[in-house]
């Protein structure tokens, strides 16, 4: 199987500062989208040294590791997961280490999102509240768990979805790449079939996305699909930076 990408970001109407941040390789079939946080524009700073940083490591890691094939093989799903958590961890220590070195950049951070694509699995991994959807056979579903306090207080029962919905702590996250020298990172094994689609995105946008909304916008495919969702972004108030990739499994 093979990947293909299209991606794309947008600073929204309310925002002067685009504080988002993705890279995607197609030969290299590792995706990341990142949402940075912090003032004296340190989010922009965490999220772009986040991203290249994790990106670096799975290129340097990505001619050791083996394509995962069904059955899966433990040893190699072990690996390919320490490969993605490694990376993460890499740009954690490094936003963390920068904003040791300058006090105006203290405290920042960003959430990170990636994807790594290895013969007929992914690998997910995941900090903070940006989202990976999937898409197979015209139905989307949320395959990263989002990091934050409303979360949380749903897993643990302690609110409705409809509080949920117009809770002032919607933006309360409770895990950040960067704020401190290490992060607890999701990591998670994927099997892939020839047409899935996977959408990784920022809150920016899946805060005005309905799920149901996601496979009609996709099929539009590449490009005009990032164009799509930005736009109804924006539409919808685009009150945050907007950032959309769309990763298409092919038969190679």
């Amino acid at each position: 199987m093979i990947a293909r990408s299209a991606g794309g970001t947008d600073v929204g109407r309310r925002r002067n500062l685009n504080e988002d941040a993705w890279i995607g390789d197609d030969d290299l079939a590792v995706y990341f989208v990142a949402d940075g946080m912090g003032g004296h524009a340190a989010g922009e700073v965490a999220s772009h040294e986040a991203v290249e940083t994790a990106f670096g490591m799975i290129r340097r890691a990505r001619p050791g590791l083996r394509s995962l094939h069904a059955p899966l093989d433990e040893a190699s799903a072990t690996m390919a997961k320490r490969a993605m958590e490694s990376a993460i961890q890499a740009a954690t220590y490094m936003v963390y280490s920068m904003a040791e070195l300058d006090r105006e950049k203290s405290g920042m951070g960003t959430t990170m999102t990636g994807m790594l694509v290895l013969g007929d699995h992914a690998v997910i991994a995941q900090v903070g509240d940006s989202r990976i959807y999937q898409i197979r056979d015209g139905v989307a579903e949320q395959v990263t768990e989002d990091h934050t306090l409303i979360a949380w207080q749903l897993r643990q029962g302690l609110i409705t979805p409809e509080q949920a919905r117009t809770s002032t702590q919607k933006n309360v996250i409770t895990r950040a790449v960067g704020n401190r020298e290490y992060v607890q990172v999701d990591t998670t094994i994927v099997p892939l079939h020839v047409g899935d689609r996977f959408l990784l995105c920022s809150d920016g946008l899946h805060g005005y996305l309905r799920q149901s909304e996601i496979p009609g916008i996709v099929d539009l495919g590449g490009a005009e699909a990032i164009a799509a969702f930005i736009k109804l972004a924006n539409d919808r108030g685009g009150r945050d930076n907007i950032t959309a990739v769309l990763v298409e499994i092919a038969d190679g």
